[in-house]
Parts: C-alpha cells; structure tokens; sequence
C-alpha cells in the first residue's frame, strides 16, 4: 500500500514503529525472544541512530566509526532492525530466520557473526563494561594520535542497558572507574521500566540510581521520557557536550504499544501471540503485513548516503594527517589492522630476550620472567596496554619506563583497583575497539571473579592475555583461599583460552611471545610465585615450547615418561636423576600450554609422549583432565583437595609432589608394565 506524505513527527513515530513492528513479528515468527525492551526503547533507537549516531553501513570496521552496544542483549531483535534498516549487509530474509540455525540473527548479539554487531551480549552488565573499555582505548588513542587541527580519534561509545545491568555487581566495578577516568565520550541510555523477568523491581531493587551515578562523576540526566523524542535529542545533545561520561535515565515501559502486555513481566521474554500482534498493529496505526517496510521508512532510516559521506570527510581529513604526521598516520593504521601482530623489531626483541634467558639459566620466579619479559619487549610494542588489579608489586605487569593510568589521565599500565572481573570485561572492550593489545594481573586463585568475562573474551576470539600469578600452593602461608588447586583444569576447560603454564623464563618468554601473536583468542598465563630453576637447553627449544609440549629429557632405552608443567618440570626432572640412579630411564616432557599442544597433530603428540611408556603426569592441580593422556594404566601426581597454610615446602612434601614421590610411583609403574601380577595399587 502507498503512504501518504507524512511530516516530520508522523514519520519519525512511523520509524520508532517500524523497529517495534520488526521485532514482535520476528519473536513471533521464532516463537522465541524478548519484544518488550526493542518496543520499549525503540524511540530512544530513533533518535541516536537516525539523528546523532556517526557510523557507515557500508565500512562497519571504519575506525572513527561511533560504536554502539546493546548491554541488554535479549533484546538483540532492537539491534537487528537497527542495522538492517540502516543499510548493513544484514538482509530481511535474516530477521525472518531470528534465532534459526546459522543465521545472522542469533539469540544474543554475536561478534565477528553479525555486521555492524560491535560486542557479545548477554551475560547481563558486560556489555556496559565492554562500553566502558571502548571509550578508555578511544581516550586513550585520541591522546596519542591526535594533533592540533587534526583529530583522527573524535568518536563516541553509546550504550543501551537496563535494571539487569546495574543489578549485576559488575557494573558497579566498570562505572566507577569510568567515572575516575572521566570518559566523557561515554553516554549510556538506562532503560528505566521497572520491570524484570519476575515482575516490578520495587521488591529487589531499590537502588537510587542516578545518585549512584553521580557519586561515581557521572553526569546524569534524570527522568527523561523515553517515548518523546525531542526530549531525547536535547538530552542526547546535552550529553555530547559534557566532560564527564553521561546516564540518560529514561523513563520507559516495557513492550510500549502492546494494548495488554505493556508494562508488565509478560512483554519481556515471550512472543506477543497473534491475537496481541494484531491489537498491537492497530494501536500503532501499522497497516502493513509482517516483514513489511514501506518505502518512505526505508528510506527514511538508510544512514548509507550519510555514512559514506562522514567517512570520506574523515578520509580526506585522514590524507592531510597523514602528510603532517606520517609516521602517527602509519603506526595509527597499523594498531587498527585486524592481524595485530608483533612488529620485525618486536620479534627481534623476544628473540634476543629468549637468547638471553637461555644463556643465563637462572632460577626465576615466572612471574619475575614475565616482567623482565614485558622489561625487554614493552618498549617495542607500544599497542601494548597493561594493568593488575590492585597486585601490581605481586603480578608484576608493570615494566621500566611504563606510565601509570592514574586518574583522568592518560597512560600505558591501568591501575583497576580490586576489580577482576571488571577489569577482564574491560579488556575485552578495548579489544575490540582496536588500537591496543591489553593484558591484566591478578591472582590465579582470583580468575573465578573474572571467570565469565574469560569465557566472553574466548567467545569471541579476542586477544586478551590474562597474567594468572601465584598459580599453585606454591605460594606458601596464605592458605587455602589463595592456593589455586582447581583453576588450571578449569581455565583449560573454557574452549579457545590457551593456557600457559610455564616451566621456567625462557617458556614464560615463549608463552608472551606466541600470546601476543595470537590473533584468534585469548591467552591466560600462570605463573609462579617461587623461583623455577633453569630446566633444559638447546638452539631449537624456543620453536619446541611453540607447540605447547615437547620433550626436555630423552634418555637411551627408555621405560617411563613424566609429564610435568610449570614449578612441576623441575621435580620431574629431579626424579628423572633418582630414576637414572636406580638404572630406570624416564623420558621428561614439557607441557607448557595443554591446550596447544592438544592442537599438534596426532604423529606429534605420539613422538613426544609415546603410547607404548608407562605414563606418569606431574602437576600442582587437580588431576582429571591428566588422565586422558597417561591412559588408565598410568597414574598422575596431583592435588584433588585444597591445600594448607604452611611453607611451600611443607605442602609439597606433605601431598607428595616431590621429586622421590614422583620416582616411587613411577618405579611402580615400570615394575606394572614389566610383570604387573607383582603390582598391586
């Protein structure tokens, strides 16, 4: 049908609608979603995306582009209509197929699946956090690059979220820093409706919001009406010229336009129906059938004429920058490319630390290895963005000649205060808004604060690398809360995290070195807090640790093999001697990164630890995922209970990782596999 001329304020609710019509009639079509925050924040949508939001459908990775992130992720449907209508290669027979096998339009907002998706959403208050670390990595690239008359870096981060968000303690975490660092390119639209899944918030949340808010140094616009749009263009206005990152709290109601599921918990997570479908169309006045745009809001929301236009401008701009400044302008792009690899002399400095680490086969706490590590590369790799969470002087993120992010300031070394988990998010923002290569410390006993960030960062293959420090009861008198003993299996468990465990400095030099290679996830590092002895030599064995697992010992006639990772190496390696003592040769394999080397190929994998050899696995930790590789006629040195306060020492011996411990079970298995009836266990 045709559609009138329409005038401005007809139009623009016509467009509100059509993001409301697109998403009911796509939970519908699922029998799967959530209609009411897209029907309720559509208004607020219309104004940002159509009026204010600096993007190009067709160039989504543009580098000035605005980023934009929906922490309320169920309601994905919202982004969706937005992002097609504007003009991104997200067609209609997509939104058709919301939430079907392979399609475009999954559940929850996917990145790297979806144009012009900027983050993964779901896990409620990450997105917000995620938000946070975009408009850091913006801050902090606008200080670097730009120059007078030249302002490469000048975009904002938008955020849509809701009372789920801020219920979520993360978002406590990532907002107060936001608000110490004064990212004031950072305006947030709080979904205020009042409604959760089960029902009014009155019961469980009582939060003064916008006071919280302004005690974090946000500035905060209160009680605007999220359904009239010439009070969000002012207050969208008022945002963009504050010095302070913006809460635009904006009163809502979930499922607006529903004659009977508006405003109440039913508009949150389940189809309208088709009887409420059809109230729902002639209360918004909407004639047309479902998946059904007309031309006059088509056209109406295409941002594709306006948004080649702003990215030419910035182009244009961009080639007299480049000219001024061409070494700003290179070493911009580069920090931007999508492979973000060490630079040539960045790989001459790993190699000339790992040189140097052989030569000097020192016993090194791994944690002091990976700072003197960061001591020797750092300079080289200026994309590199440190932090620790509150454990700066125990992680030892830091390096010589780094600048502390302190405050409103600028620098390359965050100081996140006790925030692990805000701290992981973070990361995975400034990730993903390009320009840096960000790692962070904590506590390998304290990743199950960050745990789900982790998960997040692996989800979508991001390269964050995580400094696990004090990663076993090696860490002596601090007992059981801080003794990591299930950590290690369970960081292993998360598909697409690499972890690191490594043995001495020249595995930890090799795990930064291949870490900060990787372009396709994360990285953890578990490192210890006691010193490691020097644990094998060779020109080839920096390519060998590479490939997650190798073989550090390889005596003639060999009857066992120890398999150990990190502070354990050097017990296997010891027991190896008492083993020789007592004329049984054992083979000692490295395995610094199970998770890589479980990668290798299957001739490999059976080269560096042979099937026809008892095996015998070493490791501070729990002990399941070990089995796999000894076989059910092998046997595992670990821990399956939690530890002890007591000296380091003390705990070894008291559980058994020793280095005569080790030679005992693995004479055991030797006289198993030689006359097994004489065996018994």
């Amino acid at each position: 049908m045709t559609t009138p001329t329409l005038d401005a304020t007809a139009l623009r609710t016509l467009c509100a609608n059509a993001l409301r019509v697109l998403s009911f009639d796509a939970v519908q079509a699922a029998n799967s979603g959530h209609p009411g925050m897209p029907m309720g924040m559509a208004d607020i949508a219309e104004a940002l995306w159509r009026h204010h939001l600096k993007h190009d459908p067709a160039d989504p990775q543009w580098i000035d582009r605005d980023r934009f992130v929906v922490s309320n992720g169920h309601g994905s449907m919202l982004l969706y209509a937005l992002l097609h209508l504007s003009g991104y290669a997200l067609p209609m027979s997509e939104l058709k197929r919301f939430r079907q096998l392979h399609s475009l339009t999954p559940g929850h907002p996917e990145h790297g699946l979806t144009p012009g998706v900027e983050t993964t959403t779901g896990p409620l208050g990450q997105g917000i956090t995620n938000a946070v670390g975009m408009a850091l990595a913006e801050k902090l690239l606008a200080a670097e690059f730009n120059r007078p008359g030249h302002n490469m870096v000048d975009h904002r981060t938008y955020v849509f979220l809701g009372d789920g968000c801020l219920m979520e303690g993360i978002s406590h975490e990532a907002c107060s820093l936001a608000g110490t660092w004064r990212l004031n390119k950072l305006v947030a639209f709080y979904d205020d409706n009042g409604i959760s899944i089960d029902g009014d918030v009155k019961g469980w949340f009582g939060d003064d919001t916008p006071a919280r808010f302004e005690a974090y140094g946000w500035t905060v616009l209160r009680n605007v009406d999220g359904h009239d749009r010439i009070a969000l263009d002012a207050a969208i206005a008022a945002a963009k010229s504050s010095d302070h990152p913006v809460l635009i709290c904006c009163k809502t109601q979930i499922g607006h336009g529903s004659p009977n599921r508006a405003g109440t918990a039913k508009a949150h997570g389940e189809a309208l129906g088709a009887e409420e479908i059809k109230l729902t169309r002639e209360a918004l006045g909407w004639s047309w059938p479902p998946f059904e745009i007309p031309d006059v809001v088509r056209e109406a929301w295409s941002a594709r004429e306006r948004g080649t236009a702003m990215r030419r401008d910035w182009q244009l701009r961009f080639g007299a920058f480049a000219e001024a400044f061409p070494d700003l302008a290179h070493e911009l792009l580069r920090r931007h490319a999508a492979a973000g690899q060490p630079t040539d002399k960045a790989e001459r400095a790993f190699a000339q630390a790992i040189a140097d680490t052989e030569s000097k086969k020192a016993t090194v706490a791994s944690r002091k290895a990976s700072q003197e590590l960061l001591n020797a590369v750092a300079p080289s790799m200026p994309e590199l963005l440190g932090g620790s969470a509150d454990l700066t002087g125990s992680n030892l993120t830091d390096w010589k000649g780094h600048k502390p992010l302190l405050g409103a300031g600028t620098g390359n070394h965050v100081h996140y205060g006790v925030r692990e988990f805000g701290m992981a998010a973070i990361m995975n923002g400034v990730s993903l808004h390009g320009g840096f290569r960000p790692y962070g410390g904590t506590f390998l006993t304290f990743s199950d604060y960050s745990r789900n960030a982790l998960r997040m960062s692996a989800l979508m293959k991001l390269p964050v690398v995580h400094v696990f420090t004090h990663d076993s009861i090696g860490l002596g008198e601090d007992g059981p809360t801080h003794q990591p003993v299930e950590h290690v299996s369970s960081l292993r468990l998360i598909p697409g995290l690499d972890v690191w465990r490594p043995a001495d400095a020249t595995e930890t030099a090799v795990a930064w070195r291949e870490s900060l290679r990787r372009t396709d996830g994360p990285s953890a590092l578990a490192l210890s807090r006691q010193g490691l002895p020097h644990a094998g030599d060779g020109s080839e064995r920096a390519d060998a640790i590479a490939k997650g697992g190798y073989v550090l010992r390889k005596p003639a006639h060999e009857q066992v093999v120890l398999i150990a990772t990190g502070s354990e190496v050097g017990v296997a390696l010891a027991a190896a001697t008492l083993l020789a003592e007592e004329g049984i040769a054992a083979r000692v394999v490295s395995v610094p990164c199970l998770d890589l080397y479980e990668r290798q190929s299957d001739a490999y994998r059976a080269e560096v630890i042979p099937r026809h050899l008892p095996r015998l696995a070493v490791e501070a930790g729990s002990t399941g995922l070990w089995w796999r590789h000894v076989g059910e006629n092998g046997d595992v040195v670990g821990l399956d209970r939690f530890g002890e306060s007591a000296p380091a020492g003390d705990l070894f011996r008291l559980f058994g990782i020793t280095a005569e411990m080790v030679a005992v079970r693995a004479t055991r298995l030797v006289a198993a596999a030689t006359k097994p009836e004489l065996v018994s266990h």
